[in-house]
């Protein structure tokens, strides 16, 4: 707990018996609230994470699919609420491969129905008390801050001509300033619906008619029976063991698996020999993680569809050493897929005087999702649909009925059956290799919360290519280029690119320390 940052950042870990940390101020003081009227933690998760899709709507929306793993006091539970693509997908309607934008990449959108079944099981409010301060923003507006000011005007040029967007995210023509007042009356609406029909309406009412007539009439394929066929799934986690810490995972078909799988190899090297920002740390990490995600690219999909190489087949300690033996600690290899079976999101993190904990995401994929925008609602539609792909006989290949592989995961670690840290990060593709980051950091070479979320990241791109922050030594840089890794240099400002980590890490004698990333506007608050 460091008031002398090693790295560039004047940030200082927040400590409290309650603590709420994510990307965007305001959501962040939205969890708060409700704790301090009464709430739990999982109350406030779900203040925070309607709060989000109304302040930070270039990272989710009322449309987004989210992952949530929590600390009940007793027991881990994981919750996969992402939805299944529209039953009349098929891959002759893709003749093209999966688009990237508009109606054909929207599959049911989930966020919503993990926002209802964590308040059934866990919740200590009502819905709609714990959604109130998300319809105060949607209502009578916010104040739009910088971060998310620039993305909403990059995504302007992007999605303006997509159904619905500029209606309801550009007034007057053009994305808001930071600094100026951005009001939504209609997401205020069906905040306010949400909550007093526990989420029938979205799925089943007149939420959900509006959103599948706006689709149809754009060529989309969603039905009312694909909409009111979903359900979120209380799925469980996957584990990995390191040293004396256990890292949990939501199952396929998120990648959370590759941070298990990247964490397993690295069990059989010698990365605990060197320190956090060693060469030879770093490429170990690299070289795991390449690895993990090769596998990840040619295994993962619907959990029900990996019928030929399954999680367990993935995550096979004698499976992980064969590929560990694969690493060489003097230059990088373009490593190909293994044979395991022979023959734009918002994270949020919370945690209660109680001592329950929950890590939360919800994503649209990327930034404002589809673009399609259902109007006088507020619903921006994620396009999930994108993580499919078109190749006949792969299990993640697009067919009616199933999830795509996803990116968004939270994460969890637990050390001798007691939750220690909530954590994880936003950014696509770097997440899965960031939750090991973090962990080794905090774990591993004890950085507090706020020292591994300042700290800087690299991120595996493909083949021996890596994007590292240009805050990283010039030094750390020049060493992994001499090993063999096609080392390029981007801003620290690229928020998605290096994702924006928020953790919760439970204290021996109770309480928090929380630390959240200066890549984004975010902040850790607690009492």
């Amino acid at each position: 707990m460091r008031h002398d940052p090693i790295y560039p950042s004047r940030r200082s870990p927040v400590l409290a018996d309650n603590v709420v940390a994510t990307s965007q101020p305001l959501a962040a003081q939205a969890g708060l609230r409700i704790l301090q009227q009464g709430g739990n933690a999982v109350d406030a998760a779900i203040a925070t994470a309607a709060a989000l899709t109304v302040v930070e709507p270039s990272g989710n929306g009322l449309g987004s699919d989210a992952f949530c793993i929590l600390w009940d006091g007793k027991e881990l539970h994981g919750l996969n609420a992402s939805g299944r693509s529209p039953a009349a997908w098929t891959l002759d309607r893709f003749p093209k491969g999966m688009p990237d934008l508009g109606v054909d990449t929207v599959t049911v959108p989930g966020a919503v129905s993990a926002w209802v079944s964590l308040s059934e099981r866990f919740g200590q409010l009502d819905l709609e008390t714990v959604l109130t301060p998300a319809v105060r923003y949607a209502d009578e507006g916010f104040i739009v801050s910088p971060v998310i000011a620039k993305l909403w005007s990059n995504a302007a040029v992007l999605l303006g001509d997509q159904p619905g967007f500029a209606e309801t995210f550009l007034p007057e023509g053009r994305a808001p300033k930071a600094g100026e007042r951005f009001r939504n009356p209609g997401a205020a609406d069906t905040i306010r619906e949400i909550g007093r029909t526990r989420g029938e309406s979205f799925y089943k009412g007149a939420l959900a008619e509006k959103i599948v007539n706006f689709l149809k009439a754009n060529g989309g394929a969603m039905t009312l029976e694909d909409m009111s066929s979903h359900e979120a799934e209380w799925c469980g986690t996957l584990m990995q063991p390191f040293d004396d810490v256990d890292l949990h995972e939501i199952p396929p078909n998120g990648q959370g698996i590759a941070a298990l799988m990247a964490l397993g190899i690295l069990n059989h090297t010698g990365i605990r020999d060197y320190g956090p920002d060693d060469v030879q740390s770093l490429h170990l990490q690299i070289e795991a993680i390449k690895l993990a995600y090769r596998d990840l690219h040619a295994f993962v999909a619907d959990r029900a569809e990996m019928r030929t190489v399954g999680e367990r087949d993935l995550l096979d300690a004698s499976y992980l050493k064969s590929r560990a033996e694969l690493i060489d600690p003097n230059r990088a290899i373009d490593h190909g897929v293994g044979a395991p079976k022979r023959g734009g999101t918002v994270l949020l993190n919370t945690g209660d005087a109680s001592g329950m904990m929950v890590s939360f995401i919800q994503s649209n994929y990327a930034g404002f999702g589809s673009g399609v925008v259902v109007p006088g609602i507020g619903v921006s539609l994620q396009n999930r649909g994108a993580g499919f792909n078109t190749i006949p006989g792969h299990p993640n290949c697009v067919a009616g009925r199933k999830r795509p592989m996803h990116t968004i995961i939270p994460g969890f670690a637990m050390k001798n059956g007691q939750p220690l840290m909530a954590f994880g990060m936003m950014g696509g593709p770097i997440q899965a290799q960031g939750h090991v980051q973090l962990l080794l950091r905090t774990q591993i070479w004890n950085q507090d919360v706020q020292t591994a979320a300042c700290a800087p990241r690299w991120r595996m791109v493909e083949g021996l290519k890596v994007a590292c922050e240009l805050t990283m030594s010039a030094k750390v840089r020049e060493g992994l280029s001499a090993l063999g890794h096609q080392v390029s240099v981007e801003s620290p400002d690229n928020a998605f690119g290096f994702g924006g980590a928020q953790l919760v890490h439970r204290l021996p004698d109770g309480g928090y320390v929380a630390g959240s990333d200066p890549r984004k506007d975010g902040q850790a608050v607690g009492f």
